[in-house]
């Protein structure tokens, strides 16, 4: 996505953004809230096999979604601090939503979100989600494959629907490469603690229907929500990213959605996409707040906000990709 501004369009304000910020209290841990939201899922969980029989098998695997996508956004919290302080304390906690819930590392999302994503927005060289689709969505992509260029629609589309398998495979080759294999049993457990007893207590059909529900619906749910964050935005060199200050380079490699409460909830706080890189520890509970601060500063400096609706922000990308 071009963007004409250039480094003398952004002053560098993020103190006083970020002394306004922490003076409405919205940099504050909620570990109360986040424990209620934590509580809830795990209760959810146990209401869900309790009463598993009386499921419609479409229905039970859209409600386990929503489950598991809460799971992710939880996990996704937890890892960045924005309940508990203690880094050990919120790595403990994050297993029961990544490792058992849902067979994800919460190693490998440390490394690969919080360490390389966050610090290197947009970077190829470092951030590998902008290197989707063999770097079609970079100023050096290949673009040569005719064959590629025919599917590339269906291909980028349709991988949305297999996200989750994706995930998982990433997460699963990152413990044991690194030989985290405390990590890798608690990843294993998910099996037979969730998939076991699905098989176990409902016919094999309608297990099977529920499984593939499940897996074809999270897949979506994450990968449309994720896509928006930065795909179609701009895309920089190491180099260039150390020559601009932290409010610029975040506010020019993020895409934050249009749509109040709702938008917020679905896309679980990720949607103030800029917010949350501006501030990773943040709580999503507070980023709409953070929200119209970072907007009312930009206007006041005379900053471009990078801002669009969801189907805005899949047209962008889909024309991002037709450059390649």
């Amino acid at each position: 996505m071009e963007n004409p501004n250039t480094s003398k369009a952004y002053p560098d304000v993020f103190a006083e953004l970020r002394a306004s910020v922490r003076e409405a209290g919205l940099l504050k841990r909620v570990p109360i809230r986040g424990s209620i939201e934590m509580i809830a899922i795990l209760v959810s969980f146990v209401i869900v096999f309790t009463t598993i029989a009386l499921w419609n098998p479409i229905l039970l695997g859209l409600f386990m979604a929503l489950l598991f996508t809460r799971s992710v956004f939880v996990s996704h919290d937890i890892l960045h601090l924005q309940y508990f302080k203690s880094k050990k304390l919120s790595l403990l906690l994050s297993y029961p939503f990544s490792a058992l819930a849902i067979t994800n590392s919460s190693s490998w999302w440390i490394f690969k979100h919080n360490e390389n994503h966050h610090t290197y927005c947009n970077v190829p060289e470092k951030d590998e989600d902008i290197r989707a689709m063999d770097g079609a969505f970079t100023p050096n992509n290949k673009g040569n494959n005719k064959t590629l260029r025919f599917l590339k629609y269906p291909i980028f589309w349709g991988a949305m629907f297999f996200m989750y398998p994706a995930f998982i495979a990433q997460s699963y080759n990152y413990v044991i490469k690194n030989k985290h294999f405390g990590e890798l049993a608690l990843m294993l457990l998910h099996w037979p603690i969730i998939w076991g007893l699905v098989f176990y207590l409902l016919p094999l059909g309608s297990a099977l229907i529920t499984f593939a529900t499940l897996y074809v619906s999270l897949s979506a749910w994450l990968s449309f929500g994720f896509i928006t964050n930065h795909l179609g935005c701009e895309v920089f060199t190491n180099k260039e990213r150390k020559e601009m200050t932290w409010l610029e380079f975040q506010m020019r490699t993020s895409r934050s959605l249009k749509g109040g409460a709702i938008v917020h909830w679905f896309y679980g706080g990720l949607n103030t996409q800029i917010e949350h890189h501006l501030f990773p520890h943040a709580p999503r509970f507070s980023l709409l707040k953070v929200q119209k601060m970072t907007k009312d500063i930009a206007q006041k400096y005379n900053m471009k906000y990078f801002e669009t609706t969801p189907i805005e922000a899949y047209l962008q990308i889909n024309k991002a990709l037709g450059k390649y």
